[in-house]
């Protein structure tokens, strides 16, 4: 059995089709015998006039009943039934995530560095269909694991990450921030988040300017704090339009990365990229019912 999985792209305009079927019942209920006559006439005295030919036996009211369904199926074309496109998983990297990792000494050396890890592998297993993508850094930024689709390898890479991963000293998240900006651009990501896990080091004017950066082209910034969060840490989340979290908010983490790609960027405007539109197809059977408003009684 084939199954289909259909939506209302504008369920708005179901309120219209309401209307349509109101006036319907209120039109064809009143229609037929000669006016209002056969309501306050002696039904015996209304058949005998009809059998003597007196009065013709009300039709029924073909040009309206034409007209009505014609308006229905208009409204049912309106509120844009769709279908999901054959193509749509090409698009899920139009909704990605990347994870920035803080792998410098004070964030790798401390005894909440395995508890952090297993929260973001948690927020991996959170993605759906959406990719993700791992940068770590410290002194310096770096592509850990590229957008993909491959939650396994993900997680893998996550558990491998340490103290010892980048050679750089120090945490510089502006130039994570501004490699995540980067790879956003290349991958047309509209619609992604980044999680950056940090104990707050080194976040200042700077990578808070790459936050507005990466909001600016429609990804939210959220921040897990491996420690209390700082007001800097608020700062950035608020600007990058994300949320912070705590090590003991796993789920709340995961709840946040669920958004599917298509409720992401049905809220960004792009919700034709998902959906096949039948709407305009419907509109070429309401102009059949219309053929009958040429149709001519015989003589």
């Amino acid at each position: 059995m084939i199954e289909l999985d259909v939506t209302l792209l504008r369920p708005v305009w179901g309120l219209f089709l309401v209307v349509v079927c109101g006036a319907g019942w209120w039109l064809l209920s009143r229609a037929g015998g000669f006016g209002a006559w056969d309501k306050v006439t002696d039904p015996q005295l209304v058949q005998a006039m009809a059998a003597i030919g007196r009065i013709e036996g009300g039709s029924f009211p073909l040009t309206t009943a034409a007209l009505l369904l014609t308006t229905g199926i208009i409204a049912i074309a309106l509120t844009g039934p769709a279908i999901e496109r054959r193509d749509a998983q090409t698009y899920r990297n139009l909704d990605g995530v990347l994870f920035l990792v803080d792998a410098s000494e004070s964030v790798a050396d401390d005894d909440r560095w395995p508890q952090m890890l297993s929260m973001g592998r948690l927020g991996v297993s959170a993605l759906g269909s959406r990719p993700g993508g791992i940068i770590v850094y410290a002194g310096d930024a770096y592509v850990a694991t590229d957008m993909t689709t491959d939650h396994r390898q993900l997680g893998q890479t996550l558990s491998l990450i340490d103290g010892q991963t980048v050679p750089d000293k120090g945490s510089r998240p502006e130039r994570a921030l501004a490699l995540a900006d980067q790879r956003m651009e290349e991958a047309d990501i509209l619609a992604g988040d980044v999680v950056i896990f940090t104990d707050g080091d080194g976040l200042g004017s700077s990578s808070l300017q790459q936050v507005a950066s990466l909001a600016s082209r429609g990804a939210r910034v959220s921040l897990v704090s491996v420690h209390s969060p700082t007001a800097q840490i608020q700062t950035h989340a608020t600007v990058g339009g994300g949320a912070v979290f705590i090590l003991n908010q796993s789920d709340d983490l995961a709840i946040w990365l669920a958004d599917d790609a298509a409720t992401r960027l049905k809220r960004a405007d792009y919700p034709v990229l998902f959906w096949h539109d039948l709407g305009r197809y419907l509109l070429f059977f309401a102009l059949l019912p219309l053929l009958f408003l040429f149709w001519r009684a015989g003589a």
